[in-house]
């Protein structure tokens, strides 16, 4: 558990680092490499969210399923309620990935600072 704090605190630490010497730039006019940078790492943080709303609302999606299959295996005379109630959270849980898509494309393609 220590560890896993001092984990934590080290990554913490690091982001504050990395986020002064980022804020501490001088203003002015962005260079092209600064623009290519700035749409990379927009890039980078969308296939990275997408990534993970991927392996969550699937993770969800196979823990759901499998309950369901549980619950009919051990009531069948219950399988039309089950199943209703799980293709609704089934689709709640789909709505998250969408979501998350919709948040990706606008980052890609959306220009929020006229660049």
């Amino acid at each position: 558990m220590k560890r896993k704090i001092a984990a934590i605190m080290l990554l913490v630490f690091s982001l504050m680092l990395i986020a002064s010497a980022s804020f501490a730039a001088e203003a002015g006019a962005a260079p092209e490499s600064a623009k290519l940078s700035f749409f990379a790492t927009v890039a980078l943080a969308s296939a990275i969210g997408i990534g993970i709303a991927a392996l969550g609302t699937g993770i969800g999606m196979g823990l759901g399923i499998g309950r369901a299959v549980e619950g009919i295996a051990r009531n069948p005379e219950a399988s039309g309620k089950i199943m209703t109630t799980m293709i609704v959270g089934l689709a709640l849980i789909e709505s998250l990935a969408i979501y998350t898509l919709v948040v990706v494309l606008i980052l890609l393609y959306a220009k929020p600072f006229g660049i």
